[in-house]
């Protein structure tokens, strides 16, 4: 159930904060981080006998958004026990430690390769600023906050974390990124999967049927790892896993055919080119034609300006990531 957006007063520099969240049930929300635009970033609240935890955060500029949830909610901040980042992307885990900041009880749980760009940010927030400038950086992330080690908890492959009795355990899923974990929910059998399992927005379903692409996000996209962590997810048989990008989707197991038929395509096309601009324009119009073909096939009844839309962003990031893997493969 789509809840309608809530504008509740924010920080007078920011002004409101519109909350939209969705509520799957079973202690289970979507928390919209507005990044970029409505239904792209979710951070997911859990809640089981009043205690709480989000998986990933959204960027720094999204604390406001998780503090109004949690009111939304009834719950106080000192309720939150634990922050579990799928990984560190910065549209999933850059507003970590500004969150953490603010609640009191609460622990974050990170693959260990994670934690040390957690505990000490200042060289990928350097390096970031220098990508972006300064302006474009500030308006999409916000600073990166350390957090504390002392409040870090590092997820070995099979880590559990428990949430008021509530077995959350933490899987090594790499391909979309070496610091990745999808994280299984053992009481109602579904699986936060971060980006591993790909990007599905729900401008896209039709007739109830979700549609679903890889992340092949630079700089550590392996092909051969990604193929894996979906089957890994796949195999357990979950009713519906849960995106980042974006929210709640079922019949897992033709979207995890889709995803295996899309990255063996995705490749296809990185190694016809070669490494350079002009191969990376080539290859960004051929993503495009290839996910509009499968758009067109889905029942999707966007025209291309629509398609454009909703897909650009993610196509130039991905033939970032299928540039970068071909220059370190080939």
């Amino acid at each position: 159930m789509i809840s309608a957006p809530d504008v509740i007063p924010g920080p007078a520099q920011a002004g409101p904060v519109v909350l939209a969240l969705t509520d799957y049930g079973a202690g289970i929300a979507a928390v919209d981080t507005q990044h970029l635009r409505p239904r792209l970033d979710a951070s997911h609240l859990l809640i089981e006998r009043g205690r709480a935890a989000f998986v990933d955060t959204g960027t720094s500029h999204a604390v406001p958004h998780l503090h109004a949830a949690l009111a939304a909610r009834g719950l106080g901040r000192d309720a939150v026990d634990w922050v579990f980042l799928t990984h560190i992307h910065l549209d999933h885990a850059g507003g970590a430690g500004a969150l953490l900041e603010t609640l009191p009880n609460a622990r974050v749980v990170v693959h260990p390769r994670g934690a040390p760009h957690l505990v000490a940010p200042a060289r990928l927030e350097a390096a970031t600023r220098q990508v972006y400038g300064e302006a474009a950086y500030e308006r999409l992330f916000g600073p990166l906050v350390p957090v504390p080690e002392s409040r870090l908890v590092t997820a070995a492959d099979g880590f559990v974390a428990e949430l008021a009795g509530r077995r959350f355990e933490f899987l090594h899923t790499p391909g979309h990124a070496l610091h990745h974990c999808a994280i299984l929910d053992h009481a109602s059998g579904e699986v936060f999967t971060g980006d591993t399992f790909g990007v599905s927005y729900r401008e896209f379903d039709v007739d109830g049927r979700a549609f679903v692409f890889p992340a092949t996000t630079p700089t550590q996209f392996d092909p051969a790892q990604l193929h894996a962590s979906v089957e890994r997810i796949v195999a357990l048989a979950p009713r519906a896993v849960y995106l980042t990008h974006y929210g709640r989707v079922g019949d897992v197991a033709r979207l995890g055919a889709d995803l295996h038929r899309d990255i063996d395509a995705f490749v296809a096309i990185a190694t016809r080119h070669g490494t350079g601009a002009a191969a990376e324009v080539a290859m960004r119009a051929q993503v495009f034609e290839y996910l509009s073909s499968r758009l067109a096939a889905h029942g999707f009844a966007g025209d291309a300006d629509r398609r454009h839309q909703l897909l650009d962003l993610d196509i130039d990031i991905n033939v970032a990531g299928l540039a970068a893997w071909r220059a370190r493969t080939a």
